[in-house]
């Protein structure tokens, strides 16, 4: 038997194949591209419009009149052809997608790189750029060379004052940024069975950054009672022998917390080492830690408090934000002195919502900390919520202790 990929994908790794998309989605930056290809190529249409999404969350709401302009034109687009659309405030893409829509088994392929959070539900799930996807849009389908795969074994549970975060940026820097280049990596495990969906989302999030194509959890039974909660009955994947590239073994007691240090994702060290750093910024949110989870246990950790620095909080999705405000935890972190941002990406890409100016320092729960990203000359360090709950307490990078 094969590895998952290759059981979805229908070949073994380093053959080429065809296969249908069966979910498709871009957002307002990737989908303006994707628009201008697809007309290029003259089809004029759309393969499945039910399976085809348009979702606004990199600049949402729109920062300018150019961002407003090209927004409007996507929205029409969506509307003549009937393809799925989310509004601004709706929420990040790879969110949206996690409630409800993906299933296991399926093959869903994104305009964004991080794409592969959506392998957490046993489906192969992958990014690619606009001209692919503008094929995707007329044609409904793709083409892969099936990739090898590194497996990662996951024994025993994570200490209470560690998260999925600490271990997702642990295995990238065991790997390096480019040691899973055009493979994929699966989890499993008798720790991997013990990991919420949201910790499998965060941890099949950071994929990419180890060049991997794609992060894939075994559909089991977290899985198939999560969907229910969507109205989705799935049955679980159940896990074969098969063959790795290599495999590396991980004991999740053995994780401590840690930040990833600029400018590299992989450049891996404990919150410990690095205690009392300065901090102008903490930013909770993201694909990576924007879900309820999170949110829910970063106002756990201030309820009661001030943060000491300006703390600006992004929930994943529209329904995560709604789901804050009638628990209460909104009203929490507002009260400790945090800025709550509309549902999207907010500033991890540097566009709007809380870029850093030159020379400041950004704890984030991100994935991605390149030179730049969230603002010319300033620096990002990656971490957990409760690393950041922490700092933005105290002020300076701050180890989360028994939170």
């Amino acid at each position: 038997m094969g590895t998952l990929s290759e059981e979805i994908l229908g070949a073994p790794a380093g053959e080429y194949v065809d296969r249908k998309v069966d979910r498709a989605f871009v957002h307002d930056g990737t989908g303006v591209l994707t628009l201008e290809a697809w007309r290029c190529m003259g089809s004029g249409r759309i393969a499945d419009p039910s399976r085809t999404y348009i979702l606004f969350d990199h600049i949402a709401p729109a920062n300018n009149s150019i961002t407003a302009n090209l927004q409007a034109e996507l929205r029409q687009f969506a509307r003549e052809h009937g393809i799925r659309f989310s509004e601004v405030g709706g929420g990040i893409c790879h969110q949206l997608m996690s409630e409800g829509e993906v299933l296991p088994g399926e093959v869903v392929v994104g305009a964004d790189s991080h794409s592969c959070t959506l392998g957490a539900f046993g489906a192969f799930a992958t990014g690619v750029g606009a001209t692919d996807m503008a094929a995707i849009w007329s044609e409904g389908m793709t083409w892969f060379r099936v990739p090898h795969t590194i497996g990662i074994r996951l024994s025993g549970t994570l200490p209470p004052r560690t998260e999925a975060k600490d271990l997702a940026l642990t295995y990238v820097g065991r790997l390096g940024m480019d040691g899973a280049s055009y493979q994929a990596i699966e989890f499993s495990g008798t720790g991997a069975r013990g990991l919420s969906m949201d910790d499998r989302l965060t941890l099949s999030n950071l994929a990419v950054e180890t060049g991997a194509k794609a992060g894939l959890f075994y559909a089991d039974r977290v899985t198939c009672e999560y969907l229910a909660g969507f109205g989705k009955k799935v049955v679980p994947q159940v896990p074969a022998g098969c063959c790795y590239a290599r495999t590396i073994s991980i004991d999740l007691h053995e994780i401590v917390p840690v930040v990833a240090v600029p400018p590299r994702v992989d450049s891996v060290k404990p919150v410990s080492e690095l205690e009392g750093l300065p901090i102008d910024q903490v930013f909770v949110g993201t694909c990576t830690n924007g879900r309820y989870a999170d949110l829910e246990r970063f106002a756990r950790l201030v309820a009661g408090k001030k943060v000491k620095v300006r703390t600006i909080v992004v929930p994943a999705s529209g329904s995560i934000l709604a789901r804050g405000i009638e628990s209460g935890i909104i009203r929490d972190i507002i009260a400790a002195g945090c800025v709550v941002g509309s549902p999207g990406c907010g500033p991890c890409l540097g566009a709007h919502m809380g870029v850093i100016g030159e020379g400041e320092v950004c704890l984030s729960t991100a994935n991605r900390n390149f030179r730049n990203r969230m603002g010319v000359g300033g620096e990002i360090y990656l971490g957990s919520v409760g690393t950041a709950a922490a700092t933005a307490l105290a002020g300076v990078l701050t180890d989360p202790g028994g939170a």
